[in-house]
């Protein structure tokens, strides 16, 4: 450190601070052009050199250092940080005063999610939550996501390419095609920031595929950045095709800010309130879906068996371990491999009944001696296994998750199994009531042109 003859201590990177040790800042080192100058000269750099990287001349580099300011192109950030070797913390002021945007995160190979991030995913319980890269894939997620939406555990598990190619993404949400409007103008929005990524193109191209989202890419030109406070319903299979309300909150993590941190809420109110939590008409969902107070609350009683578990102290946070064999002994004693299933309900997935803690292990290779564990109850397995005829080896599989996800005495059992095929028996009497109400007005029809003939 030196002393100038203003009696003012310098620090190596340029930092003004007073001899007398209160940390003041001198008038000459505020502004981006001082900053690029401690850089430029921290570097071991002269202008010329500097101003090369840049593209400029000498002259316009010097007038930036003395107070112009231009905005330089990502290209021209990237070429000046390189030069500089700034740190990430320098790269991240260049590109904010520049671009407006943060460091981007490189988008070869999977992102490592920190500890702190990942407990604070956990911590969101019972709300459903995840954290997604640019590209909107699924980085890593909490318990209630993995219950309400397993797909989310699947190998390269895409929002995007679920909500736009999928027969399960189509299904949960109302209004597809607004939904599937405002998902275009998001990827429409991401080729003005990194249009370059391939995987980004990559996914551009598979949702095109289907000739109503090519339509909508035709047809609207809007963006759209991100989906924070939006409300909407979704009809979720695992809470057995029920709809709920949804709010979504969108938030940018420091310590990953090129990623996506989502929390998704269920809509509450004062009980005799007329409007929502964001000023909507409170419930107006329910009477348009036709879900009944007893479809809700059995939504609800899934969102307190998640926070019944927390209070318990069940560990909800998702586990990585290095190989099939250790993610299979998180059953404990007992536990049942279920292979059939696995490769019914998902690709590339194990699971495992835990009898004594009646769950299942649901664990997925997301890397070479990187298996990520999951936790998950019966019914989140049985809601993905699809229907119609099973194999022997299958049938004998969901019959034995089946009893484990019904109470465990056996007058409990029972009396589930009644209140289910009762439920089950009024949904068959619709069936056969709308289907002889078709066959009716199919018949009344060609009698009436046979009478008219005669």
């Amino acid at each position: 450190m030196r002393t100038d003859s203003s009696d003012n201590a310098v620090g190596k990177r340029g930092i003004a601070v007073r001899a007398d040790g209160l940390g003041g800042v001198a008038g000459q080192y505020m502004g981006f052009g001082a900053m690029l100058k401690r850089w430029r000269k921290a570097a071991g750099l002269t202008q010329p050199p500097t101003a090369r990287a840049l593209g400029i001349g000498v002259r316009t580099y010097r007038n930036i250092e003395r107070g112009a300011t231009p905005r330089f192109t990502q290209a021209q950030c990237d070429s000046l940080a390189e030069v500089l070797k700034l740190d990430q913390e320098e790269r991240h002021a260049l590109l904010l005063h520049n671009v407006g945007t943060y460091l981007r995160a490189p988008s070869e190979g999977r992102q490592e999610v920190q500890p702190a991030l990942r407990l604070l995913i956990d911590r969101q319980m019972p709300s459903p939550t995840y954290l997604s890269d640019r590209n909107w894939n699924i980085l890593a997620y909490n318990q209630a996501m993995a219950e309400l939406w397993p797909w989310v555990m699947e190998p390269r598990a895409n929002l995007i390419r679920w909500a736009l190619t999928t027969a399960e993404g189509r299904a949960t949400y109302h209004d597809w095609h607004k939904h599937a409007t405002v998902f275009v103008r998001m990827l429409k929005f991401a080729l003005t920031t990194h249009g370059e990524d391939a995987d980004l193109q990559e996914l551009i191209e598979d949702v095109r595929k289907n000739p109503d989202v090519q339509h909508i890419w035709e047809a609207d030109d809007d963006l759209v950045q991100h989906r924070d406070g939006h409300v909407f319903l979704a009809t979720v299979p695992t809470l057995g095709w029920k709809t709920i309300e949804i709010v979504s909150h969108v938030a940018y993590p420091a310590i990953m800010p090129d990623c996506k941190f989502v929390v998704m809420t269920w809509v509450e109110a004062e009980s005799d309130g007329q409007l929502d939590a964001l000023g909507g008409t409170r419930n107006a969902w329910a009477d348009e879906t036709h879900n009944g107070v007893r479809d809700r609350d059995r939504a609800q009683e899934r969102i307190a068996e998640a926070e019944r578990r927390r209070a318990a102290d069940v560990r909800t946070a998702r586990l990585v371990v290095e190989s099939a064999e250790r993610a299979a002994a998180r059953a404990g004693e007992g536990g049942v491999p279920l292979p059939a299933l696995s490769r019914l309900v998902a690709s590339d997935c194990q699971l495992t009944l835990s009898p004594t803690r009646r769950d299942v292990v649901w664990a997925v290779e997301e890397a070479p001696g990187e298996w990520g564990v999951t936790q998950v109850s019966p019914a989140t397995v049985i809601a993905r296994v699809p229907r119609g005829a099973l194999p022997a080896e299958a049938r004998a599989e969901l019959k034995a998750l089946t009893r484990i996800a019904l109470p465990g005495p056996g007058e409990d059992a029972a009396a589930r199994i009644e209140q289910l095929l009762g439920e089950l028996d009024e949904e068959q009497r619709l069936l056969c009531e709308i289907r002889e109400d078709l066959f009716e007005r199919a018949v009344v029809p060609d009698l009436r042109s046979v009478t008219n003939q005669a």
